[in-house]
């Protein structure tokens, strides 16, 4: 039987990124004593207020058709927040999906035309081309350089834009580095976008996850609402990824598009999981930022428990729950390094080079595990590195 160009578009290489994240689940679930740090699922439970709110509103009868659009009490909710950054949004600036990763999908599909161009910095989220795929659009990569932090040069956007440019998709605090455009940074982009006649497509679901720095929502630049596409979620924030809730703002017809396409496909988010999720924004959360000083101390304890290891080098993220380790000096690449850690010492990491060919060399680890599980699992990373590293020298020698 045949199938349709659709499935050779979202395959490829971001799909099998996540092969050794499956080969370990598949090890722990037969028994073995597996640390997983290849995804970035928070091991938080969701806050015990947000979950009670569920469970009300389902004895409350909220289990019929939602709005396609997003239920107005959560819409405002979401609108408030970004109020209270000094920015003009209201309810119609938005639109509630199933996740983040189902906002950043739809609004591709509303955005983008066969043989557009999307410039993407990488190393990026490995969903990222597959999406922009989709729709038969190209992703445009401009390198993040390791040697310089994984950090931005506006250059690079500059000089990658064409006639078939259409958008700039961007994610601050950026997964998978941890670093943060700073707000020249995006000054310098918004006026790219405005003089090239641009979309801005900002990724910012981490971003009330940062240690250091401030967040800037992409549209809160002047002069560019009308112009910029917000992804959010509650999903990392709030430890609420089984949930799927996140939404899109945008100027209005980008959401009446949205909402279009919505009553196609999902139809709505459950009524149950809207009304926790304006309980989520609504309600003092003191635990939000417990999670986020754990995440912070997490870092920081992987940073020092590392910092002896001549083998690698850690880039300090300054936000979210990831870090990128230099892996350089074993003479391993990345996939070869994370396969020997899961192989040898049970350790899951993601290969940097999965998340674009300006990570070569380097390994993503997930801060999601308790501090002493994950000072255990740098002590292994660090045995695997050494070992490798005097292998290379003594065939050097």
């Amino acid at each position: 039987m045949r199938y349709s160009r659709l499935t050779q578009r979202i395959a490829g290489e971001g799909a099998a990124a996540w092969d050794i994240h499956n080969r370990a689940l598949a090890r722990r679930a037969a028994g073995e004593d597996i640390t997983v740090l290849s995804v970035g699922d928070p091991d938080f439970d969701t806050p015990a207020p947000i979950v009670e709110g569920a469970v009300a509103s389902l004895r409350a009868g909220a289990t019929h058709y939602p709005d396609v659009q997003g239920k107005l009490a959560l819409r405002e909710a979401i609108a408030e927040r970004y109020r209270k950054r000094g920015m003009d949004v209201t309810p119609e600036h938005l639109i509630v999906v199933a996740g983040a990763q189902c906002g950043l999908y739809a609004a591709a599909q509303c955005l983008l035309d066969p043989d557009d161009e999307v410039i993407v910095p990488e190393p990026s989220y490995v969903t990222y081309e597959a999406v922009l795929q989709s729709t038969g659009a190209r992703m445009v990569h401009i390198p993040l350089r390791g040697d310089a932090g994984f950090r931005l040069d506006v250059a690079d956007l500059e000089a990658a834009i064409t006639p078939r440019t259409k958008a700039i998709l961007l994610n601050s605090p950026h997964n998978p580095t941890g670093q943060l455009i700073d707000a020249a940074a995006w000054a310098d982009i918004a006026a790219l976008c405005r003089r090239h006649d641009l979309w801005l497509i900002s990724d910012e679901v981490y971003a009330e996850l940062i240690f250091e720095g401030d967040h800037v929502c992409a549209a809160s630049l002047p002069d560019m609402a009308e112009r910029t596409v917000v992804i959010d979620s509650l999903s990392k924030s709030h430890a609420m990824t089984g949930w799927r809730l996140g939404w899109v703002l945008g100027p209005e017809p980008l959401i009446e598009h949205l909402s279009h396409l919505a009553l196609c496909m999902l139809y709505g988010c459950p009524d149950f999981i809207q009304d926790a999720a304006r309980d989520a924004l609504s309600a003092p959360l003191p635990e939000l930022d417990a999670m986020r000083e754990t995440y912070r101390g997490r870092r920081d304890a992987v940073v020092a428990a590392l910092s002896d290891c001549p083998s690698v080098k850690v880039i300090t993220p300054a936000a979210g729950m990831f870090l990128m380790i230099d892996i350089r000096a074993t003479g391993l690449s990345s996939q070869a390094f994370a396969d020997r850690l899961l192989d040898e010492q049970g350790v899951s990491v993601l290969s940097g080079e999965a998340f674009g060919p300006s990570a070569a060399g380097f390994v993503r680890l997930s801060l999601t595990v308790d501090a002493a599980r994950l000072d255990d699992a740098c002590r292994r990373l660090a045995r695997v590195a050494e070992q490798a590293r005097a292998g290379t020298l003594s065939t050097i020698e």
